[in-house]
């Protein structure tokens, strides 16, 4: 018995087992059946194989370089500077361009700094005083200039004073720029070299055009006739971003530039070109905000006749711009389109499973169809008849009922 039984598994697993299908003749759910492949044949065919482009290996990992260059002179005229011609050396920080770098549209200067003795200014709270125990000596002024003498100077008879301080004297000049210094910087132009490279696919490019036109880069400026020139305006910039930029220069702000490279290298690399966009990333809508703008100081030291040490302190407003890369390149490969196809007939599957829920049990008829559908085979619980009748002759299988009655009264009789 255990052999036959361990001979009967051993062959059933050679068996091909199919299911069995049933046609319901039922128009609603038919309709909706072919409505579902329809669907999902236009999603895999539109969405994942024409527009996202399923069957490509996508890298995007992309590697980049930005190099950055401008161009532009301005004349000013002022107070503190007298007249002065600016120039890149003077407005761009820092000077060797970068994919962060700084454009200085207007400045306030402190000339003629030298570490001595002065009064802190006033608009700083914490030096303010009414006597000299107010001004511990070598105390940082917070927020300040210097460290404290331990003397409160006051002018005239003034009850409150201010600390006396050991720092870069005279101390730096308070409030904002009147005035924009450098109004002609919007007719500055920048210009942006970005390198790529996919490391995948071994693809390398820029956002020079590829042109035997040795003049187009001295003439072309970036716009809708010139899509590909890597040349910008700085006015341009600035409102392509939603800014004016004479509001912009006066307090500063940060500019963002965008550069998104989406190749498809089934094509020539010819068609494989940047796309630009610009935005304001500082707070542009918090205009009453004591935070708002972009500035920053520095200095310039030199000394004088006697080996003294001096500097102009310059606290710089201006234009921060951050040029930033992203991108992805695509190529044919077999692996993501066996893939993305193998996910379509799933789906195909997933559709005429809905149905078949639709048709056993949300339709009137649907115990008709579930009774259509599934078969219920029940095992005999009756012990089998004897294989031989009562004098030993083998019983006859092909006899019915009623013969096989008759046999056995002859038998007995």
């Amino acid at each position: 018995m255990g052999q036959g039984a361990g001979r009967a598994l051993c062959l059933s697993l050679f068996d091909y087992k199919t299911e069995k299908y049933v046609i319901a003749k039922n128009k609603k759910v038919g309709i909706l059946y072919r409505a579902l492949q329809l669907s999902i044949m236009a999603y895999i065919v539109g969405w994942v194989f024409v527009v996202k482009k399923g069957y490509q290996d996508v890298d995007t990992s992309i590697q980049s370089s930005v190099i950055t260059k401008l161009k532009g002179v301005a004349f000013t005229n002022t107070s503190e500077l007298g007249e002065r011609l600016w120039d890149v050396a003077d407005y761009v920080i820092p000077p060797q361009g970068e994919s962060v770098f700084f454009v200085m549209t207007n400045l306030i200067v402190t000339p003629n700094q030298r570490q001595d003795t002065c009064a802190e200014s006033p608009g700083i709270p914490d030096a303010l005083c009414y006597q000299n125990s107010d001004c511990p000596a070598g105390e940082v002024v917070i927020s300040g200039n210097g460290v404290k003498t331990g003397r409160c100077l006051k002018i005239g008879g003034q009850i409150s004073g201010t600390c006396e301080i050991l720092a870069w004297c005279p101390v730096e000049k308070k409030g904002k720029p009147r005035k924009l210094l450098l109004a002609n910087a919007e007719n500055f132009t920048i210009y942006i070299k970005n390198s790529i490279r996919f490391p995948k696919f071994k693809f390398s490019k820029t956002n020079v055009l590829d042109t035997e036109d040795n003049t187009y880069l001295k003439t072309c400026r970036y716009g809708p006739e010139h899509p590909y020139c890597p040349i910008f305006l700085l006015g341009n910039l600035v409102r392509w971003a939603g800014s004016n930029f004479q509001e912009m220069a006066s307090e500063g702000g940060v500019i963002g530039i965008q550069i998104e490279w989406d190749c498809d290298l089934d094509k020539a690399a010819s068609e494989c070109n940047p796309h630009y966009s610009f935005s304001r990333l500082d707070n542009k809508f918090a205009e009453k905000s004591i935070s708002s703008g972009y500035n920053f100081r520095f200095a310039k030291y030199y000394k004088d006749a006697a080996d003294v040490d001096f500097r102009t302190l310059i606290k710089a407003y201006g234009i921060r711009f951050d040029v930033m890369v992203n991108g992805k390149a695509g190529k044919f490969n077999i692996i993501p389109t066996v893939i993305n196809v193998g996910s379509g007939l799933a789906l195909m599957g997933a559709g005429a499973f809905f149905c078949d829920l639709v048709l056993l049990y949300l339709i009137k008829k649907s115990n008709f169809y579930r009774g259509k559908k599934y078969e219920e085979v029940r095992s005999s619980t009756r012990k089998p008849l004897p294989e031989t009748t009562l004098n030993g002759n083998q019983r006859d299988d092909s006899l019915s009922s009623m013969d096989q009655l008759r046999q056995l009264q002859n038998t007995e009789t």
